[in-house]
């Protein structure tokens, strides 16, 4: 069992309520400065954040660098999009549909890449990925490589209005605490407890007798449903889906969102999506060419700050606590 230092752990704890507190008080605060736009744009963050927390489930916790998350991210929003264009706006219906899709296609790929480790697990999940992206791009009848318009947002019987912002805001920022607290008692369950030792040395997990296909794939269909959710958030917030949602560029976005943030924290993909996105809007305004200025950002990050930020502000918070 790890155990960590009293100052680590009342730390994370402080910096992970920290950032509850902001995200709960964007709408109000936007409200007062006069500037609406920015839920829209946490809106979008937090999308991403539980994307980029479904994948940290098995890339920080279970070690498998799935290079092809963002196929559940689409094919959730895809879920939504096409049974919109059935007439079919049934939120409870819509999501239902999103999930189990993306926990289909997470069962298919899992069960053939999961037989792979290394850099052939890497390239098969990219390989399923751009299969799911331009099997999209051939559907003529759904817009094609165009996109597909959605009508009106998902109807949840009338509980809730997605088509108001803020409503929408508060409705993915619940999903984003719900699949926090999940994951957490994921992680710290028995299961959690195989996965991250299968992480560590899956010869010495795999001898005391646990079937490490079972568990891994078990947690990767899990993290494949999470990211559907997010996509059929995201097609409500866009109304709008298209095949760029799932490109390969997409998957390796979500993967740098959870290594900026912190592998193997939950709280550290949140962190790593606001860092992302906010680096992205500012430096794409600067330049059309912001990936060669993020790159940089993310060796340092690397080298210098190996638990990412969120490890980092935990430590910064442990010195000024002894100082």
């Amino acid at each position: 069992m790890i155990m960590r230092k009293p100052g680590v752990v009342s730390s994370r704890a402080l910096v992970t309520l920290v950032i509850i507190a902001v995200l709960a008080l964007v709408p109000p605060v936007a409200a007062t400065i006069g500037e609406g736009f920015y839920v829209d744009v946490f809106t979008r963050i937090m999308i991403f954040a539980i994307a980029a927390l479904s994948l940290d489930i098995i890339l920080g916790y279970g070690g498998m660098v799935s290079f092809g998350h963002a196929a559940y991210l689409g094919i959730g929003a895809y879920a939504v999009g096409i049974l919109a264009f059935y007439g079919v706006d049934n939120g409870f219906l819509q999501f239902g549909t999103a999930i189990l899709a993306s926990a289909v296609a997470a069962l298919f790929i899992g069960f053939v890449s999961l037989r792979t480790s290394g850099i052939y697990f890497i390239m098969i999940t990219l390989a399923f990925a751009q299969m799911i992206y331009f099997l999209s791009i051939s559907l003529n009848t759904y817009g094609g490589d165009n996109g597909l318009n959605i009508d009106r947002p998902s109807d949840f019987a009338r509980l809730v209005n997605l088509s108001n912002a803020t409503t929408l805001y508060y409705v993915v920022f619940a999903v984003l605490m719900l699949f926090l607290f999940l994951g957490q008692r994921l992680v710290n369950s028995r299961f959690g407890m195989v996965i991250r030792g299968a992480k560590s040395n899956e010869r010495r997990m795999a001898a005391i007798g646990f079937p490490l296909l079972r568990y891994k794939l078990t947690a990767f269909v899990i993290a494949g449903a999470m990211c559907g959710v997010a996509g059929a958030l995201l097609a409500n917030q866009d109304l709008f889906v298209a095949p760029a949602v799932m490109q390969w560029t997409r998957s390796g976005e979500i993967l740098m969102m959870v290594i900026l943030g912190g592998m193997g924290t939950l709280v550290g993909p949140i962190l790593g999506a606001v860092a992302f996105l906010a680096l992205e809007t500012v430096l794409s305004d600067l330049t059309g060419h912001w990936q060669a200025i993020m790159g940089p950002i993310l060796v340092l990050v690397v080298l210098f700050a190996r638990d990412g930020i969120f490890g980092l502000l935990s430590r910064i918070g442990v010195e000024r606590s002894r100082g």
